[in-house]
């Protein structure tokens, strides 16, 4: 009888860093989300850089635009909005207008919290939608990171809406929801076109499919499911998402 063959123990896989998982997301999606998959869930990075350039974004506005001419852009294209405000006795109608002003100046200045909170949200529904809908082991906290590194290439979009305002383009056609031309939406007169197919144009973006496609990805491999299973989760729930908004738009717009 001969001494068994002890198989020497499986050294552990050393985590990326945060920024290696960053590079990985663009270069290499599978390594940053089996990293996450393994435990290393830390997403206050890609948090930051979104703070960082998005009140890059807000400040641009700020100097290049102003508020008061984004608040008139939104109701260009809300003509039932307009109307509305028309209506309203002169001192109504500037104290409104006033509020307005406000409103858009702060809402976007606060934007990645509201992101946050949206994030929160998502990754719940994502977990539930992988782990009760397709059997999948996720955890919110990977599910939550997976979103956050998922999101990166939105920033290419902010990066894309600084440099156009910077070489050029006009105030009076800049909104903040949509501030790059990555869309076919972006180039639609937002008054003549049919709001619906306005909408649906402005959310069939190269660069949010990017997301939603890293976002699949990372999804299966952290619920241990197939790919079919993540892009099912991911883009059933996304069209559900425009469905609603593009019916919402058409109909208060």
């Amino acid at each position: 009888m001969t001494e068994p063959e002890i198989q020497p123990a499986a050294q552990p896989v050393p985590g990326l860093t945060q920024w290696q998982r960053i590079t990985n997301t663009f270069a290499a999606p599978s390594k940053t989300f089996e990293d996450i998959k393994r435990g290393n869930r830390s997403w206050w990075l890609p948090f930051i850089l979104f703070v960082v350039i998005g009140t890059g974004l807000w400040v641009t506005v700020t100097s290049k635009v102003s508020w008061e001419q984004v608040r008139d852009n939104n109701f260009r294209i809300a003509p039932k909005s307009a109307e509305r405000l028309d209506s309203l006795p002169a001192d109504q109608k500037e104290q409104q207008l006033k509020y307005a002003t406000i409103g858009q100046k702060w809402t976007w200045a606060f934007a990645p919290v509201g992101i946050l909170i949206m994030d929160l949200i998502a990754a719940g529904v994502l977990l539930g939608t992988i782990n009760f809908g397709f059997g999948g082991k996720a955890t919110f906290g990977k599910v939550l990171a997976v979103i956050w590194y998922g999101g990166l290439p939105g920033l290419i979009k902010l990066l894309i809406g600084i440099a156009g305002l910077y070489a050029g383009v006009t105030a009076e056609s800049f909104l903040p929801g949509n501030p790059a031309g990555t869309n076919l939406g972006y180039y639609l007169d937002p008054v003549d076109t049919n709001k619906a197919l306005y909408y649906l144009a402005v959310s069939l973006d190269p660069i949010t499919i990017w997301s939603l496609v890293l976002t699949s990805i990372g999804l299966a491999i952290v619920a241990g499911t197939k790919r079919s299973a993540g892009y099912a989760a991911v883009f059933g729930w996304w069209i559900v998402t425009i469905l609603i908004s593009v019916g919402v738009s058409a109909a208060f717009s």
